[in-house]
C-alpha cells in the first residue's frame, strides 16, 4: 500500500512539473520575441538620434566658421 501511495504521488510530481515546463517555455517564446521587437524599436531609436547628432555637429561647424569669418572681417576693417 505504501509502495502504490509513494508511486501515485512520483508520477502526479513528474507530471505536474513536465506540464510547467511546457508553459514556462510557450512564455519565454513570447518574452523573446517582444524583446526582439522592442530592440528593433530601440535601435531605429538610436539611429535616428545618431543622424541628429550629426546634423546638430555639422551645423555648429558651419556657425563657427561663419563666426571666423565675421570675426576676421572685423579684425581687419580696424587694421
Amino acid at each position: 500500500m505504501k509502495k502504490l501511495l509513494l508511486s501515485s504521488a512520483l508520477v502526479l510530481a513528474l507530471g505536474f512539473s513536465l506540464t510547467s515546463c511546457r508553459d514556462t517555455d510557450k512564455k519565454s517564446d513570447d518574452s523573446v520575441i517582444i524583446i526582439e521587437k522592442e530592440t528593433d524599436k530601440t535601435e531605429g531609436a538610436l539611429e535616428k538620434a545618431g543622424k541628429a547628432i550629426d546634423n546638430a555637429a555639422k551645423e555648429v561647424k558651419e556657425a563657427g566658421k561663419a563666426v571666423d569669418s565675421a570675426a576676421k572681417e572685423v579684425v581687419g576693417d580696424d587694421n
